[in-house]
């Protein structure tokens, strides 16, 4: 090297550099890539994509390449540079040399790359597949030798050098790409998926309608009755059954028998016959379950029972598809009609709504395995039925009892605002003023 001139050795010293910064950056880039992003516009013809993807399938064998490379040009550049600092500065420029192009090193090859390649991530990384994939063929020998070399070093340490984490999300960490996603996903749709997400955690008693508020027809009732009951109904379907709800003798569709309705030929012999055989669900069914033996069954209503066959409440698909997309019929952003804002800040709250309604509006994070009702809550708090007028303390929330009935809790007042001196205590106020 001593023939050539310096500022050829300057200029093939500066090669290498930005060569050694190449094979830093691109391989921060290659790595860093969103796999499914990648995955993505692969599926949609990228050409820069699919030659990357095919290149990450062996992973180790790119790694291998591109460590050759920058180990090759950083040991080149070094003795490149020893020779300019020997003719340079004689024997101390070694230990110039040594220092300068550490931070040379340091700055235009190792953290300037890395930082791009963290901006430019998808650019830099099918730029760089165009350049490694025909170098992966020159150099397969080589490649080939040295991760043979490397897994018998592995091997003593039992690490097989193809084994990868499982890329595959579970829900918890879909749900954190759903909701890290920002702007990508408009607020009405992340919330949808989110809720989609949670159907696999609910159960259909969390949803039902309770057995004690079912619109059901006696079939020992007064047939005046029945008919009024049947014209009157605002919904669709109703359940049927004979003395006691546990004797269940099916479904009507309401709209099935319009016809007899307007021709004036609806007998009760006539309301019979349109009754349809009933279909039950475990009441610990996870909605998901229930969604898809809804599809199944080609079934729009299910009776909801125990261990026991007795019947705890009615679940329709509509229930399911409103824990995804929200009320059908109000504002998505409203409070549930069981949930009434005061004027001054509280909430009246009726005893039959669910925790799941209670969670969202009030921004709570009530377990889903206990009591599935605010009444539930109530008396699992207290252990007995309280009075009118107690106020107690549940969540770091005053709660006032305003209204009992049949040994139930019908209304209470809520105050979203924390207690900031929670005792934990109960005591009554004047039922009739209702002060705290």
């Amino acid at each position: 090297m001593n023939t050539i001139p310096i500022s050829v050795l300057f200029g093939i010293l500066a090669i290498l550099i930005l060569m050694s910064g190449f094979f830093s950056g691109s391989e921060t880039a290659l790595m860093s890539l969103n796999r499914y992003r990648l995955r993505h516009l692969a599926k949609n013809g990228h050409k820069g994509a699919q030659r990357t993807a095919k290149l990450l399938e062996r992973p180790e064998r790119l790694i291998g390449l591109i460590l050759l490379g920058n180990n090759f040009v950083n040991i080149l550049a070094s003795a490149i540079a020893t020779v300019i600092a020997l003719r340079l500065l004689g024997e101390p420029g070694i230990a110039v040399a040594t220092g300068v192009l550490t931070l040379v090193i340091l700055i235009f090859a190792e953290v300037t790359p890395k930082t791009l390649a963290t901006v430019k991530t998808e650019q830099i990384a099918f730029f760089a597949s165009a350049v490694y994939a025909p170098l992966l063929i020159v150099t397969y020998p080589l490649i080939i030798a040295i991760n043979w070399l490397t897994q018998r070093l592995l091997d003593i340490f039992k690490v097989e050098a193809s084994q990868r984490a499982d890329e595959r999300l579970n829900t918890e960490e879909i749900r954190t790409v759903v909701d890290e996603a920002g702007d990508l996903i408009p607020d009405r749709d992340r919330e949808m998926l989110m809720n989609i997400l949670d159907l696999g955690n609910i159960t259909v008693n969390d949803v039902m309608v309770p057995r004690n508020e079912i619109l059901a027809i006696d079939l020992d009732d007064d047939w005046d009755d029945i008919v009024k009951q049947i014209t009157e109904s605002p919904h669709g379907r109703l359940l049927v059954f004979r003395e006691d709800i546990d004797n269940v003798k099916g479904f009507v569709y309401l709209r099935k028998m319009l016809d007899g309705l307007s021709r004036g030929s609806f007998t009760r012999e006539y309301f019979e016959s349109f009754i349809r055989e009933a279909w039950f669900i475990p009441e610990e069914t996870k909605l998901t379950g229930a969604l898809l033996n809804f599809q199944k069954e080609k079934r729009r209503i299910a009776l909801v029972v125990d261990e026991y066959g007795d019947i705890l409440g009615l679940l329709t698909i509509e229930d399911i598809l409103e824990e995804i997309v929200g009320e059908f019929d109000a504002d998505p952003h409203l409070a549930p009609d069981e949930i009434q804002p005061q004027d001054d800040g509280s909430y009246v709250v009726d005893g039959a709504t669910p925790v799941r309604n209670l969670n969202r509006t009030l921004d709570w994070d009530l377990p889903a395995t206990g009591p599935k009702t605010l009444n539930g809550l109530v008396l699992e708090h207290f252990e007995s039925f309280p009075e009118k007028g107690v106020v107690f303390s549940f969540n770091e929330h005053p709660i006032e009892i305003l209204e009992v009935e049949d040994n139930r809790v019908i209304r209470v007042r809520i105050d979203p605002a924390p207690n900031a001196d929670d005792t934990g205590e109960h005591r009554t106020v004047n039922a009739s003023n209702g002060s705290h």
